[in-house]
């Protein structure tokens, strides 16, 4: 079974069980944003604690967004699905069968970029849109500028846990000639003696 791990749950994000309702994430997603605005409150901001902050706000922004939408939520729950599935099923191949790997991971390897772009960036600056996200989050064009170049660099670290997982790495054992590699060794050395 593959790793759900850097697909993107939305649920989890919220502390919620998979398919809760949309009034369910409103509401936790409004206490969790009321806590953490307190939170950084009280501490001392340093550049990396605001970045963690803009980030526990951004992903928490896009958890609230997606899935207060019925609709949103369950092309993001399909798409999600579909990847983890395509992911099993890429891990399943035979080795040997290179063609199918290649087949599969072109394609895979498109949709999960796709899949971490719109999820992890786009729907988190549409959030930054969503008023009565604003209301909650304080979050302003600052925030968002702030975030795009996080969002990326989170997104990536999700990209290469995925790819972490994958048969990414296994190499074709190389076919060696030795004896010919043997002979031109010898020409080669007895040239400079």
């Amino acid at each position: 079974m593959a790793s759900n791990a850097g697909y993107v749950n939305y649920f989890e994000t919220l502390g919620l069980a998979d398919g809760a309702n949309p009034g369910e994430a409103r509401k936790v997603y409004k206490r969790m944003m009321k806590k953490l605005v307190q939170d950084i409150a009280r501490t001392e901001i340093t550049p990396d604690k605001r970045s963690a902050f803009i980030l526990d706000v951004a992903r928490l922004n896009a958890a609230c967004f997606v899935l207060k939408d019925k609709d949103r939520r369950e092309i993001y729950w399909a798409e999600r699905e579909a990847l983890i599935a395509m992911e099993a099923e890429w891990c399943a191949l035979d080795e040997s069968d290179t063609e199918a790997h290649e087949k599969i991971r072109g394609n895979f390897d498109s949709r999960v970029r796709s899949f971490l772009s719109k999820y992890v960036e786009e729907m988190t600056l549409t959030a930054g849109q969503d008023r009565e996200i604003l209301e909650a989050s304080h979050w302003d064009e600052a925030h968002a500028r702030y975030a795009t170049s996080l969002l990326r660099y989170y997104r990536q670290h999700l990209y290469n846990d995925i790819l972490e997982r994958l048969p990414y790495h296994e190499v074709t054992k190389p076919k060696i000639d030795w004896v010919e590699r043997q002979s031109t060794v010898v020409e080669l050395l007895g040239g400079l003696c």
